[in-house]
C-alpha cells in the first residue's frame, strides 16, 4: 500500500487547486497544518513527521510551493526518510528571494541536500514565485528529475489547470519506481 501525501504550501491550497482536486478523485490525504498564513517552519516540519509516522504503508508526497521547501528541510532532519517512495514537488516558493524571505521568516536559507527518494519537480518559466533557474537549481540540488510546464505561473488554481491530469501521470511515474 501507498499513502500519498498531499503538502499545500502557504496559505492551503483552495477547492480549486489541482491538489485538491486529486484529493476528490482520488481519496489522497491532504496535510492539514495549524496556521497556513503564518507558517512555522518547526510546526510544519513536526506535524509531517507526525503523519509519516502513521501514514499506511510507503509514502509518496505530492508538495506545491512553500511543500517542497517543507519537503527538503523535512529530509534533512527525518528519521523517517525510508518510509518516502517518492516526492512530486510543483512550482517551489523561492523562500531565500527577497520578497518571499521577509514574508516566511524562518524558512530560508532553503535546504539544499540530495533528497534520499525518488523526486521530479516541475517548474515554470513564469512562475511569480521562482524563476525557473532557480527551480532548475533547485532539482539539480535535490537529485530530482526536472519538468518544464512552459508558462504555467505558479502552477496553481489561478492557473486553471483542473484536475492537471499531466501532473497526476508524473506521480503515476513515481508510484511505479
Amino acid at each position: 500500500m501507498t499513502s500519498v501525501l498531499i503538502l499545500p504550501g502557504w496559505q492551503g491550497s483552495g477547492p480549486d487547486h489541482w491538489q485538491m482536486h486529486w484529493v476528490r478523485a482520488h481519496g489522497y490525504t491532504e496535510v492539514v497544518q495549524n496556521d497556513w498564513l503564518r507558517p512555522r517552519r518547526g510546526d510544519w516540519l513536526a506535524r509531517l513527521d507526525e503523519v509519516v509516522i502513521d501514514a499506511p504503508g510507503q509514502v509518496v508526497f505530492v508538495a506545491h510551493s512553500l511543500g517542497c521547501i517543507l519537503v527538503a528541510a523535512w529530509a534533512a532532519l527525518s528519521a523517517h526518510t525510508q518510509r518516502v517512495q517518492g516526492a512530486l514537488l510543483v512550482a517551489p516558493g523561492d523562500t531565500e528571494a527577497p520578497e518571499l524571505k521577509e514574508r516566511l521568516p524562518g524558512w530560508s536559507p532553503i535546504v539544499r541536500q540530495r533528497l534520499p527518494f525518488a523526486s521530479i519537480l516541475v517548474g515554470s518559466q513564469n512562475d511569480p514565485f521562482c524563476r525557473a533557474d532557480r527551480a532548475q537549481a533547485l532539482a539539480h540540488d535535490w537529485g530530482a528529475q526536472w519538468v518544464d510546464a512552459g508558462q504555467a505561473g505558479h502552477i496553481n488554481a489561478d492557473t486553471s489547470l483542473g484536475h492537471w491530469p499531466q501532473g497526476h501521470a508524473l506521480l503515476q511515474t513515481l508510484m511505479k519506481e
